[in-house]
């Protein structure tokens, strides 16, 4: 199995001419995308435009080329847009392509990307943000675990789309069935697959509130209106070829760079001062999670994105985090989404960078 990323540009949230392109060439097939992951312009708030807008370009697009009715084309790929791109964080998206169905049956000695998509059953509104999720979302991750051959710790980064079911006009709205529980129950659900913390242990009680359980490499949003979360699964396994590797860190603030300047390190690139342009052009991607520190300070001095009533808290974190990542890597192609309940700690977050290493 050989697994790549791709990046694009956009030039606008419904811009998809990067991947067309690359499709009439032929250099990517529409059959071996896995997911779009994207970045947008909008407020990454509840009445972001930009998401749906990106969404439905790639839907006729990829409909196109697989020769299938849009209706279907979600259940083929997925297709996740997070909103925001405030600083200097380009609009940009991650194409992820799966190539070969039969891995080798001794192990290599050198790990590569490796990346498997996996789904919950579809949950009702009552089962959203609650342990059924974290136990679904546990049990989806176990199996695309399976089809990558790898144990927990050569997990990098896991990718969900999380379910948020629509409630029926005039049933009461269940009290869980909330984005902030639906990210908190899938994080926590990735966390207890990888053993980062006693799934036994786990309670309803616990999500979204005990935020001193966390995994150190999810990365979720949730979206309204989606039955059954999507999750893709980023890892490095001897079994799979690539031209790339995955790595990760969890800052424990939105200014922590050590252990970015650590990750960095390991993947072979230079941690003293910015990232080369030579160096910089290997970064396929970097995903980071990120979040206004809950107990209104940073390291001891109060801060006021919490407070400011002209400016969100979201896009102050995605802003401060983007200009970090990219002042260290020499890029702006960061993928940064906010609201990070049980994903690193609070007031920090994972951050994952995969690198061309040819």
């Amino acid at each position: 199995m050989r697994a790549d990323v791709h990046s694009f540009a956009a030039a606008a949230p419904d811009d998809v001419e990067g991947l067309a392109r690359a499709l009439r060439d032929r250099r990517i097939a529409a059959a071996d995308i896995v997911a779009v992951i994207g970045k947008t312009e909008g407020n990454g708030a509840g009445n972001d435009f930009t998401r749906a807008m990106a969404t439905q370009a790639f839907t006729r697009l990829l409909a196109e080329y697989l020769a299938i009715p849009e209706r279907d084309v979600e259940r083929r790929v997925m297709l996740s847009f997070s909103g925001g791109s405030e600083g200097v964080i380009t609009p940009h998206y991650l194409v992820c392509t799966k190539t070969g169905v039969v891995a080798p049956g001794e192990p290599a000695t050198r790990k590569c990307l490796a990346l498997a998509a996996s789904r919950t059953r579809p949950l009702d509104p009552e089962e959203a943000g609650t342990m059924v999720m974290v136990r679904e979302t546990e049990a989806a991750m176990r199996r695309a675990m399976s089809e990558l051959r790898v144990p927990p710790d050569d997990v990098h980064l896991v990718h969900v789309k999380a379910a948020l079911p629509a409630v029926a006009p005039g049933v009461i709205h269940p009290p869980r069935c909330t984005m902030v529980h639906a990210r908190a129950a899938s994080a926590l659900g990735v966390a207890a697959a990888l053993g980062e913390v006693d799934g036994d242990a786990l309670t309803d009680d616990a999500i979204a509130t005990r935020l001193e359980l966390y995994s150190q490499v999810a990365n979720v949003s949730a979206k309204p209106g989606v039955c059954a979360s999507e999750i893709l699964v980023f890892a490095n396994s001897p079994y799979w070829d690539s031209p790339c590797r995955i790595h990760h860190a969890v800052m424990r603030d939105i200014i922590d760079i050590e252990p970015v300047r650590a990750l960095l390190a390991t993947a072979g690139l230079s941690t003293c001062g910015q990232l080369a342009p030579d160096q910089a052009r290997r970064i396929r991607a970097i995903f980071a999670k990120s979040d206004a520190d809950p107990s209104h300070s940073i390291r001891g001095r109060r801060h006021t994105m919490w407070t400011d009533e002209d400016f969100s808290d979201m896009r102050y974190s995605r802003c401060v985090v983007g200009a970090v990542l990219a002042a260290l890597t020499g890029t702006t192609a960061v993928y940064v989404s906010t609201r990070a309940e049980h994903m690193g700690p609070p007031g920090g977050g994972p951050v994952a960078v995969i690198v061309d290493e040819t």
